[in-house]
């Protein structure tokens, strides 16, 4: 086979490992989702420090119209297209929209965020995976015990097939535009974050070999998820 020939496959199947995240509960893509960067080459973000890391914007602080309405302690799916290729956490943010504000405009920008979910690492002698491997959507539980209102819900995937090298860890992430409906107060956030700014490269659950020798733990970025 000729060099011309290999190159196109090759191309094909380096974006065939990369995904977006366009859509929650079944909506239409983009329809309560920003539409990110990403929405046709589908590649991730590899520097934590991008202006980039809020929401992956395609045009930074101009959602869609559409906020969905949903309950304090219901499920929030994110669709993955396509499905997730790449081993590693997924991890959910949620930020509150200042009064007057909103989640259509918001850009979410400083220490505005906490983490409500992650799924954990499964480790065994053989290795390290995580249980949304191959998922088509992710499911993310919301806490019963959120304040009621607007919020922007980031959802965050990241690669770690390349992390053995600082800044290989790739990063794959959406935001979208939720309003929170009977929820009880007094959700207790361990940290507020901002995205860029509480992500190093150097962070353990951003660089790591992940093959060998096989991780005994692991410990997403972050920080600990809040409780109620």
């Amino acid at each position: 086979m000729k060099f011309s020939a290999i190159l196109p496959l090759a191309l094909a199947q380096a974006a065939a490992a990369h995904y977006i995240f366009p859509s929650i509960n079944n909506s239409g893509n983009w329809q309560y989702v920003r539409q990110t960067v990403n929405h046709q080459h589908t590649g991730p973000i590899e520097d934590v420090y991008s202006p980039l890391m809020t929401c992956y914007e395609l045009n930074p602080g101009r959602g869609p119209s559409g906020v969905m309405n949903v309950q304090a302690g219901s499920t929030v799916t994110f669709s993955s297209s396509p499905p997730i290729f790449h081993p590693g956490p997924a991890i959910a943010y949620l930020a509150k929209v200042p009064a007057g504000q909103s989640a259509s405009t918001w850009d979410g920008k400083g220490a505005v965020w906490f983490k409500i979910w992650q799924d954990n690492a499964i480790i065994s002698n053989n290795g390290i995976s995580w249980p949304n491997m191959g998922a088509a959507a992710v499911n993310v539980p919301l806490p019963r015990c959120l304040e009621n209102g607007q919020y922007l819900l980031r959802f965050e995937h990241i690669g770690l097939h390349s992390a053995s090298s600082i800044g290989g860890a790739q990063l794959y992430l959406s935001c979208a535009q939720i309003n929170v409906q009977g929820g009880s107060g007094g959700y207790r956030p361990a940290g507020m974050l901002s995205f860029p700014g509480s992500y190093s490269p150097n962070d353990p659950g951003l660089h790591m070999n992940m093959y060998w020798p096989v991780p005994t733990s692991y410990t997403a970025p972050g920080g600990p998820v809040g409780s109620c």
